[in-house]
């Protein structure tokens, strides 16, 4: 166990209902590149700028999944989950609703939809309802999460 000092919720610290927003930070053209190479998706709505031209999008958008990695690091940037996190169990209904473009600036709001206590003493689930937003106050992206979160030592 690392001993340095824990920035992040505990189970015990989520109330439904309470929302949590992260930093904020903006897309561009080289995250799309890098995770075109990092996952091998190199579909033409996200790495041909000619191909794009003829879509409603007019130039690459970032990758959904892409999306998704960045508003968890962001998450973590907030210290939310800064050594209390313990696993992601599950995601229901992800939706992506607008596209995300170079230059865009994202940030995530997360609200406590509820919690359970696990079989386990040390630990317990928190459902999060998730939605990614742009600058312009468009939500580009929401998902509900349940994260498996330590529980406060006794």
């Amino acid at each position: 166990m690392s001993t340095r000092p824990i920035r992040g919720k505990y189970f015990e610290d989520f109330e439904a209902g309470a929302e949590y927003i992260t930093p904020a930070r903006t897309i561009t053209s080289t995250d799309i590149v890098n995770f075109a190479c990092l996952s091998g998706d190199f579909n033409e709505v996200h790495a041909n700028f000619e191909y794009c031209k003829s879509t409603p999008f007019g130039e690459p958008v970032a990758h959904g999944p892409l999306v998704y990695a960045i508003a968890a690091g962001l998450q973590y940037a907030s210290g939310l989950n800064d050594g209390t996190l313990l696993a992601l169990l599950q995601i229901d209904g992800w939706k992506m609703l607008a596209p995300v473009k170079h230059g865009d600036t994202i940030h995530m709001v997360s609200k406590v939809l509820g919690k359970k206590e696990s079989s386990k003493p040390d630990r317990g689930a928190v459902t999060l309802q998730r939605r990614i937003v742009k600058q312009d106050g468009t939500t580009v992206q929401e998902m509900n999460v349940t994260l498996l979160y330590r529980r406060r030592p006794q």
